[in-house]
């Protein structure tokens, strides 16, 4: 079985490969499907968490406008200083601003909120919801702190197509995702 470092890379080098054969208007084209699809399953949530493209991330943006058009709370992810703890903060995407490792984040006056659902980014996942990250568990710490304080927080993993794969080599302490959605399927997790 392939270490959880090994597969990082190579799942890396996929999705790069991949978003880098995309011709000019795919990538907003398929994020515009990607929220097409998605927005419905979260019509009922109240504050959703979502996340400021980093890199060869699929962008939610979309999906955010209709999330808002569904009368929904944005909020986004801030690391602390030390870059050991992440809380999420409700501001408009434009003052979002540049933080830890120049990925944008509210600025710290940002009124905190405790979100009901995160929007959650990944290198990859598996087809029971194991999802491997950046590697430095900033969500799966802040979704222990959360579920500790609303249980019911969802966890939907957004990603290209390409990033699910058969197995992740998943560490006790990764939190599963409930639902993965990307620009042509919606997955739930909860019932698989």
């Amino acid at each position: 079985m392939t270490q959880k470092p090994d597969q990082r890379r190579l799942l890396r080098a996929a999705r790069a490969a991949f978003v880098r054969q995309l011709r000019a208007g795919e990538a907003a084209s398929l994020q515009a499907g990607l929220a097409r699809l998605a927005a419905p399953h979260l019509q009922h949530s109240k504050i959703v968490a979502s996340y400021a493209r980093y890199g060869d991330e699929i962008d939610p943006s979309a999906l955010v406008t209709a999330l808002r058009q569904q009368g929904t709370h944005i909020a986004w992810p801030r690391v602390s200083a030390d870059g050991d703890t992440m809380t999420f903060h409700q501001c408009a995407a434009a003052a979002l601003e540049s933080g830890y490792r120049g990925i944008l984040e509210p600025p710290a006056q940002a009124r905190a909120v405790i979100p009901d659902t995160l929007l959650i980014p990944l290198v990859g996942v598996d087809r029971n919801g194991n999802r491997i990250g950046q590697g430095r568990g900033h969500y799966d710490r802040a979704v222990v702190a959360l579920r500790a304080a609303a249980p019911a927080t969802h966890l939907i993993g957004i990603a290209w197509d390409v990033q699910l794969v058969d197995h992740i080599a998943a560490d006790p302490w990764d939190q599963r995702l409930d639902a993965l959605a990307t620009p042509t399927r919606w997955i739930d997790f909860r019932l698989t």
